[in-house]
């Protein structure tokens, strides 16, 4: 106001209450010093919640689940989700004991319509095989020389075109 920049119509509401009751100490900004010498670790706590144990267990037994995420909607709910909101409605009923509670809630998914496979298993379950798929083309060969007529040859031998000549 005494430079001429603000007008004395223009002034603060809290102009005249400063100039009445200054403050003890003036008003003076110290920016801290940032210590070089050390590193500062902020001990940030851990943060888990009830359903963080179920879902690092669904995650490792099951994968990802069968579809993606859809985050376009906003009311998709993932497979992960549906499995927790179905644990933690077992575990509030109390009739199931803690170590069959996975494995059930796993059933009354598959119940509802959702399939759960688990990690490193085939999606088909493994049929026995026919032993004559897993004949090699050697063998094959070899045993249908032995059935021609004419004699039993291996693979390895070869029939003597001429006969040998002895000496008289």
């Amino acid at each position: 106001m005494r430079s001429g920049v603000v007008k004395q119509s223009d002034k603060p509401i809290w102009y005249d209450v400063y100039k009445t009751f200054p403050p003890m100490k003036d008003p003076l900004y110290v920016r801290p010093v940032a210590k070089i010498y050390g590193k500062k670790e902020e001990a940030v706590p851990n943060i888990f919640y009830r359903e963080d144990e179920i879902r690092a267990k669904f995650y490792e037994m099951y994968g990802t689940g069968p579809r993606v995420f859809d985050l376009s909607k906003s009311s998709f709910v993932s497979t992960c989700q549906r499995f927790v909101e179905k644990y933690t409605e077992f575990e509030s009923q109390g009739e199931l004991e803690k170590q069959s509670l996975f494995e059930e809630t796993g059933k009354a998914l598959l119940a509802e319509g959702l399939v759960l496979r688990r990690r490193g298993t085939p999606a088909v379950a493994s049929e026995t095989r026919n032993p004559v798929l897993g004949m090699k083309l050697t063998d094959m060969l070899a045993e249908q020389q032995a059935d021609a007529p004419g004699g039993t040859q291996t693979p390895g031998e070869e029939k003597p075109t001429q006969a040998p000549v002895t000496p008289q």
